[in-house]
Formats: structure tokens, C-alpha cells, sequence
């Protein structure tokens, strides 16, 4: 007999071995029919996903995998990949297949042809897939000794799928799923049949080095998205399509906010307005810093090979550092800023009632990302931090940590995101420092966190070679989510630089260093705000806030007038006296996404009033100058937008 429990603690007795899918349908056609995979847990062994048609022959728990899962989900897109690599195979014979995983929201597969695929190719790989999918064929698994199935691809010109078998150790069983005339290598699980993929789209195709590599070949990558329902599809199609509209690079361009050009890969020119915008976010921390107990400091911006390699960056790190060299000395850009930091630290000997002491630095750092990786302001080789630093005690650690989360709650939504959601990425396996330190590192994180009522998740393995970290990530206006603040504990650094406090017994002792930052990179949190709001930021971070614009050339002397009196007020503000028709003006400035737009002509000359209209098209009618100052101020204090809060 076979014991199977199931997830709500029933339990059923089958006579011999029995496989996933039986045990489904044993339950209920329903589930029998929507059942995906299983996940298996035999007793003393972790659970694994398995396709329905693996055969359980001892006692186990078990879950059946369907659509509404989140491992079903990946399930149908991981399946949906290997389609689309199936009938590329059948439009395009010569096509060679790579590799095809899930990713977020969908599923790419990069393939290698003698040609560009086109959009036309596209609909037409799309139409394949749906006509496959319609033919409902069973999906297999079989297993094959490596070699064997290394001579198998090569016979049938897959080289890249040869060379990737290949690379697998000899003694490894190789599994293979194949549906009608396709085969493809694969861990798997897989959907039982091709029918069960019937909500897919494919969306875009770029161009990716082979293993990643620029001196590869450079294949084409095929990007799709599929979900269970038509509903999630339409949802995330849309919300592709705003995405587009609020692009950053579009909208920068469109805006005079800043550009990029090639002789300056991944670095910003910032025009006039951006650079606005920048000040207005830099302003807003350093007040942050001053009125939460950071003291600015400013570091080096290049510093000698030596410090890098006793901080551990050069082993763990060099291949993202610019390296420059001087009278036979190497110096490392700065990747990060902590090493500065611990040198002022070390600069004086301090005291334990000294501690806490938080530094904060908007720090420029370089990093050599790979060309391919830069995107707009989103991916950066040259960037500025909100960057701090806490040297505490061990006894300090849970406070500070939790003071941060509280602080970093409060930055966010007064930039307009109040959804958070926090992971705590634990020791990855290229670390230094010894595992008990890792150990009460990961403790006070997740402490701090439970502390300051904040429900989290725990990602193995992903924390800094230095520490594990806090990774806070905020939800934007078409629920997009963007990692941005982090705060990692760090043991090690300190140590390693020789910093120092003295304790309450005159002993010397080596301080907990934390890395913390709330907006991360400040190119790419403008460029995620620029994103939030589609490029109609708030009055108190708009380059502009107010544009006066006369009706005739009898009214500009007074436009002239307003605008200087609402500058003197300290807001950001212009005249516009070209003798443009009114209407066009109004629609210049819409374009432009201007908060108000005050109209005068010679009757609001005469009563000293301004017509305003408010982004969006909305008209506010006629105030008193000073009603509008009063209004503008408010919408300053209170952070709030225009258009939504009125």
C-alpha cells in the first residue's frame, strides 16, 4: 500500500505505486484535469516539483499543482518557452535552439539563425504556437546518458544544445522532454500536453551574446509572456503599454531633462530641468540626513589597490571596477563608499558613548557594468548614492536597524510610495567571514523586522559577499516593483580596516559597521519617479511650477510682474510674452507638463488677479495673486500632486 497525505491533512491508501496525475483525478475530475505538476515531499527529503506522470511507490505528502499556483505559473511559462522553440523548429528547420528560461512576467528563448527575425516572423511564430498548442500533444519525459544525447543534438545540428550537454558532468542522467516532433533539454517538470498553454503572447526581439559572452556570437532572443487567464494577460499587456508611455528615455527627451550619447556609455548629460529635479531630491536627503543624526562627510573618489584588496571588493568585485594608474601606483574608481567611510571613522579614536555614529555621503561611484546591461538611467555606469554608514555596537544593531526601516518608510511616501515590501537576502556562497557572524547578522535583521511589524520574505543565498541585507523594494502606479533601499550588517569590513572604539572597560573593540541606503541611486530613483508619475511631477519636485502667460502684448508688463513676485517667493516660475495666440501657449506648456499655468490678460491686470489652469486641462477660475501663492505653498508642505489631490 501507498500512503498519500494531502495538504489539508487527509490522507488516501492506494493498493501499489500510483502517479501524480492519478492521485488527481482520484480527487476529482476538476482537479484531474487541472492538474499541472505535483510536489512531492518523501520522508526526510526536501519537496520537488514533478510532472503528473511521476509515480509515487512509497509514502508521501502531496500537492497537486495547478494554474493558481505561483510554481504553476512558472510551470506554464517554463512549458510555453519550449513551444516557442517548437515552432521556430518548424517554421525556421535551420534555426538552432539555446537556452529558454522563465523570467519575470514570461519566458524568453534565444535562438541562433542566419537571419534577423522580423515582426512579420513574430505573428507567425505566435499563429505555430497557438495551432500546436490546439493539437494537444502529450509532453514526455525521457532519460539519456550524456553522450548519447550529446551525439544525438550534433546529429541534428543543435551544436549549442551539444555544447551545453557536454558541459554537464559525465556521470549525470540527462532528461529530455519531447512533444510531437520536438525534443529539448530540460530538468523539467513540464505541463502534461501542449493544450494546457492557451493564454501567450510574444512581445519584442533583441539580440544576446552567446553564455553572455561579447566575444560569442550574438543570438536573438525572442521575449513572450504567458499567464493562466485571458484576465492576468489583458492586465499585464496594459500595463506594458503605460510603461511605454511613461518610458523615462522618452519622456527625458521629450521634457530637456537629460540624454545619453555613445561617447559616454552609461553616463548622463543633465539639462537645465533634470538637474532642477536632481537638486530638489538631493535637498530633500540632505534634510533627511541633518534632522535623523547623519553627519555629511565627502570621500576620495579614487583610492590605492591596497585598501580595495584588504576591504575584499578586489577578490570579490574587480571585474566591475575602473582601475586607473599614476606615477606607478593603481588606484581603484570607487565602486562603493564604505571603504572612505571607515578611514574618516579611523581618523580619530572614539569613545563607545559616542556610538551610534551615522555618517551620510552623496557618494559618486563607477561601476564597469556590461554594455548590454545599461539601460537609460535604470543602469548606470556612473552614479551618486544617498550613501550612510552606522558604526554601532552589537547591542545597538536591532534599534538602528528598526529606526531605519522607520525612516526609510517616511522618505517613501513623501516621494508618493507607500507599499513597501521587504526581503531579508541571506550569506551567499562567496562570503568572507566565519558562519557564527553570518549567523547573528541574519538574527538581527529579521529581529529589527519584526520589531517595526513588517511581514518579509528570506532569499537564500542573495545577501552581499560582506553581510546579508534588508532589501526594501516600493510598488509604483502601475504596480511595478523597484528594489531601491537596502541595509546590510556588516562584521567583517570594520575588522578587516582596523576600525576601533573603546568600551566602558577601556578595551578596544572593533564597531558593527551598517551599510544603508533608502533611494539607492539617485539617477535611477529620478528616473523610477519620472516613470511613477509619467513625467508630471509634483510641483515641489517639478523643474517648473508655475508658467504666467500673457494674452496680449497690453498684458505682459504684468505677467512679467506675477512671475518675479511668485520667484521672489522662492518658487520656480516664468513669464511667457511671445505674442503666440493663447490657446497655443496653453497647449505648449500642457505638453511640457506644467503644474499651473496662470493666464492673464487686461483684466486680471486690472483686479490684480491670475486665471488658473492646473495640469490636466483643469480650470481653477480666478484667484487673487496671494490666494494662489497660499495654494502653491500648500501643495509644497504637503507633497501632494496636482490634477489628483484638488
Amino acid at each position: 500500500m501507498v500512503q498519500i497525505t494531502l495538504p489539508d491533512g487527509s490522507q488516501r491508501e492506494y493498493p501499489g505505486p500510483v502517479s501524480v496525475n492519478d492521485v488527481a483525478f482520484s480527487i476529482g475530475t476538476g482537479l484531474g484535469k487541472a492538474a499541472l505538476a505535483g510536489k512531492v515531499t518523501l520522508a526526510g527529503q526536501e519537496d520537488k516539483l514533478v510532472d503528473t506522470s511521476y509515480v509515487i511507490n512509497q509514502n508521501a505528502q502531496l500537492a497537486i499543482v495547478t494554474g493558481k499556483d505561483p510554481e504553476g505559473l512558472e510551470l506554464i511559462r517554463h512549458s510555453t518557452a519550449h513551444l516557442l522553440a517548437y515552432a521556430v523548429k518548424s517554421l525556421f528547420p535551420e534555426a538552432q535552439v539555446t537556452i529558454g528560461p522563465v523570467i519575470d512576467n514570461g519566458f524568453y528563448y534565444d535562438f541562433s539563425y542566419k537571419r534577423a527575425f522580423t515582426p512579420e516572423d513574430l505573428e507567425a511564430i505566435e499563429k505555430k504556437m497557438v495551432e500546436l498548442a490546439k493539437k494537444d500533444e502529450v509532453v514526455t519525459r525521457e532519460e539519456w546518458k550524456r553522450d548519447d544525447a550529446v551525439e544525438f543534438f550534433k546529429s541534428i545540428g543543435e551544436h549549442y544544445k551539444a555544447e551545453i550537454i557536454a558541459s554537464i558532468p559525465s556521470n549525470e542522467t540527462i532528461s529530455l522532454y519531447r512533444e510531437g516532433d520536438f525534443i529539448d533539454l530540460c530538468r523539467g517538470p513540464h505541463v502534461p500536453s501542449t493544450g494546457k498553454l492557451k493564454v501567450f503572447k510574444l512581445t519584442k526581439v533583441a539580440g544576446a551574446y552567446w553564455r553572455g559572452n561579447s566575444n560569442n556570437e550574438m543570438l536573438q532572443r525572442i521575449y513572450g509572456t504567458a499567464w493562466a487567464t485571458k484576465e492576468e494577460q489583458a492586465a499585464y499587456l496594459h500595463m506594458l503599454e503605460e510603461a511605454e508611455k511613461r518610458d523615462h528615455r522618452k519622456l527625458g527627451r521629450e521634457l530637456d531633462f537629460f540624454h545619453f550619447q555613445d561617447e559616454a556609455p552609461g553616463l548622463i548629460f543633465w539639462h537645465p530641468k533634470g538637474w532642477t529635479i536632481w537638486q530638489q531630491v538631493e535637498q530633500y536627503m540632505r534634510a533627511v540626513y541633518r534632522d535623523n543624526g547623519y553627519q555629511e562627510v565627502k570621500a576620495p573618489q579614487i583610492l590605492d589597490l591596497s585598501l580595495w584588496k584588504k576591504t575584499g571588493h578586489w577578490d570579490n568585485y574587480a571585474e566591475n571596477m575602473f582601475t586607473t594608474e599614476s606615477e606607478s601606483r593603481t588606484y581603484g574608481l570607487k565602486p562603493m563608499n564604505c571603504p572612505g567611510h571607515v578611514q574618516i571613522f579611523n581618523a580619530g579614536l572614539h569613545s563607545y558613548r559616542e556610538l551610534p555614529i551615522r555618517y551620510g555621503e552623496f557618494g559618486q561611484c563607477h561601476r564597469n557594468e556590461p554594455s548590454g546591461s545599461l539601460h537609460g538611467m535604470m543602469r548606470v555606469r556612473g552614479f551618486t548614492q544617498d550613501d550612510g554608514h552606522i558604526f554601532c555596537t552589537e547591542d545597538q544593531l536591532q534599534d538602528e536597524c528598526a529606526a531605519f526601516t522607520a525612516l526609510l518608510q517616511k522618505v517613501y511616501a513623501d516621494f508618493g510610495f507607500t507599499k513597501i515590501l521587504y526581503k531579508v537576502a541571506t550569506r551567499p556562497e562567496k562570503r568572507i567571514g566565519a558562519d557564527e557572524v553570518w549567523d547573528k547578522a541574519e538574527q538581527a535583521l529579521m529581529e529589527s523586522l519584526n520589531r517595526t511589524g513588517c511581514e518579509y520574505e528570506v532569499s537564500e543565498g542573495e545577501g552581499a559577499f560582506y553581510g546579508p541585507k534588508i532589501e526594501y523594494t516600493l510598488t509604483d502606479a502601475i504596480g511595478r516593483h523597484w528594489q531601491c533601499g537596502t541595509i546590510q550588517v556588516d562584521f567583517s569590513m570594520p575588522e578587516r580596516l582596523g576600525a576601533e572604539y573603546v568600551d566602558a572597560n577601556d578595551q578596544r573593540k572593533t564597531p558593527v559597521m551598517l551599510h544603508r541606503a533608502i533611494l539607492g541611486s539617485f539617477e535611477r530613483f529620478i528616473g523610477i519617479l519620472i516613470e511613477n508619475h509619467a513625467g508630471a511631477l509634483p510641483p515641489w519636485l517639478a523643474p517648473e511650477q508655475a508658467v504666467v502667460c500673457c494674452i496680449s502684448e497690453n498684458s505682459a508688463d504684468y505677467a512679467a510682474e506675477i512671475a518675479q513676485k511668485l520667484k521672489k517667493q522662492g518658487f520656480r516660475a516664468s513669464a511667457d510674452l511671445r505674442g503666440e495666440k493663447i490657446n497655443r501657449k496653453i497647449r505648449e506648456h500642457s505638453l511640457k507638463k506644467m503644474p499651473y499655468i496662470l493666464v492673464v490678460g487686461e483684466k486680471e491686470r486690472e483686479a490684480g488677479t491670475v486665471a488658473v489652469r492646473s495640469r490636466g486641462g483643469v480650470d481653477l477660475g480666478v484667484m487673487n495673486v496671494n490666494d494662489f501663492i497660499q495654494r502653491l505653498h500648500e501643495d509644497i508642505q504637503q507633497r501632494r500632486n496636482v490634477g489628483q489631490d484638488h
